[in-house]
């Protein structure tokens, strides 16, 4: 096997580009902002949501929870969705790393 790209990278980085990759598409903004607003959900409730057919908006919860961002649990014959809040503040604290960094720069931006 070779050498990847993202062998160059640290774990953390790559973790952190997987979940901004995951959340790097309208319709999944969409879901997470909808899993917000409900408790759980199945995947019907989301597609009645969305302008996007079931098995499109299936793939988008698929990309959501491979990088971990949600959570699904079967019960019945359908599936519960939920927002997994670790991950959110993992993303959350990232982000006010970058802000810090940001803020406390002695520099003019360009």
């Amino acid at each position: 096997m070779g050498i990847t790209k993202s062998d160059s990278f640290s774990g953390h980085q790559n973790e952190i580009s997987l979940l901004f990759k995951a959340l790097g598409h309208p319709a999944r903004i969409a879901i997470i902002e909808y899993l917000m607003r409900v408790d759980t959900c199945i995947c019907g409730d989301i597609v009645s949501e969305l302008p996007l057919a079931q098995p499109t908006v299936s793939q988008h919860l698929r990309e959501l929870k491979n990088a971990g961002i949600i959570t699904g649990n079967i019960s019945g014959n359908s599936i519960c969705y939920c927002i997994d809040e670790g991950v959110i503040t993992k993303l959350k604290d990232y982000l006010d790393v970058v802000q810090n960094g940001v803020l406390n720069q002695n520099q003019n931006c360009c």
